[in-house]
């Protein structure tokens, strides 16, 4: 029988700014109030004659939420598959560990996001009276105003299918690491597009979505840290393990 490949050491990562840097910046987002710069830059995109200039976008609505969003819902789903098939079949067996923590990471990544909005009952932009709904403005930690249409707009939700993709780079840093900056650049771009595009819509202030960034930051690297990191210092007593019960 072969021996057992032990797969090679991770690349050192440092965890302590890896995590440390998200909760000072969800620190700063709790402490200081955000609402003026949330409603300045929402009003660059609302007039009162004729609403936010993205609402009814075909491009913004049809293209980049719901179209787009179906594409990385498919590539969610085929990861699943793979990751099915990498339990059945032997040769997919290396694999296993890889694509189960792609699975675990975009699955709590977007996943949270309904039950946050739901706990903290936030208004969208274009429900505040600001902005022509019939709502009043709260901050996050406040006591939401008696309504009969509680909100569901914190964390964002289309932001997060695009920084659930920060689970890619993670999953690639220690086999390719190009490629792993690469997709590192297109979840941050990507999530980014569609906060943008939402916030034009008026669907989200921009800090709504600055939350989702970090949440799912700091659950990818969770799962990371569990699932795929390898210490060098734990790879190397592992591998003289090996070597000493195989002599």
């Amino acid at each position: 029988m072969p021996p057992v490949q032990t797969p090679p050491p991770s690349r050192h990562f440092d965890f302590r700014l890896g995590f440390g840097i998200p909760v000072v910046l969800m620190g700063i987002l709790l402490l200081f109030d955000f609402s003026k710069p949330d409603f300045f830059i929402e009003h660059l995109f609302y007039s009162p004659a004729e609403g936010f200039v993205g609402k009814y976008s075909y491009w913004l609505e049809n293209i980049l939420h719901d179209r787009i969003k179906q594409v990385l819902i498919v590539l969610a789903v085929l990861t699943a598959i793979a990751f099915v098939a990498s339990l059945l079949f032997r040769k997919y067996h290396p694999w296993r560990r890889t694509l189960g923590y792609l699975v675990l990471a975009i699955t709590l990544s977007t996943s949270i996001v309904s039950p946050l909005k739901i706990a903290t009952g936030m208004h969208c932009p274009w429900s505040l009276t600001e902005f022509g709904g019939t709502e009043t403005y709260t901050p996050l930690l406040s006591k939401r105003t008696p309504t009969q249409n509680p909100g569901r707009c914190w964390p964002g939700g289309h932001a997060s299918a695009g920084f659930s993709l920060l689970a890619v780079y993670f999953a690639l840093r220690d086999r390719h690491r190009c490629v792993a900056r690469i997709a590192l650049g297109t979840a941050l771009t990507l999530g980014t597009i569609f906060s943008v595009a939402r916030t034009m819509q008026g669907a989200h202030f921009l800090s709504h979505n600055v939350w989702t960034l970090l949440i799912d930051w700091i659950i990818c690297l969770l799962c990371y840290r569990w699932l795929l990191y390898r210490h060098p210092d734990c790879a190397k007593a592992a591998d003289n393990r090996y070597a000493f019960k195989t002599v």
